[in-house]
């Protein structure tokens, strides 16, 4: 469940960065358009790291051990 909402913000955060990129060429900045689309890639962004650092921190995700 944990990986899969991981999963599901990070094509979040894409699907963001790819609308802001269509808003920045189709309406050449004069909008604000883009910049409610980078503060949508911010949050979003932020509730990933914070998500991954409780799940490490509560022991539900691991990092692979060094060899």
């Amino acid at each position: 469940m944990l990986k899969i909402a991981i999963v599901v913000l990070l094509v979040a955060v894409m699907a963001s960065l790819f609308s802001g990129l269509f808003f920045l060429i189709h309406d050449g900045g004069k909008t604000r358009r883009v910049v409610n689309s980078l503060a949508v890639r911010v949050a979003l962004s932020v509730l990933l790291l914070a998500l991954i650092l409780v799940a490490l921190w509560s022991g539900n995700l691991t990092l692979n051990p060094t060899p």
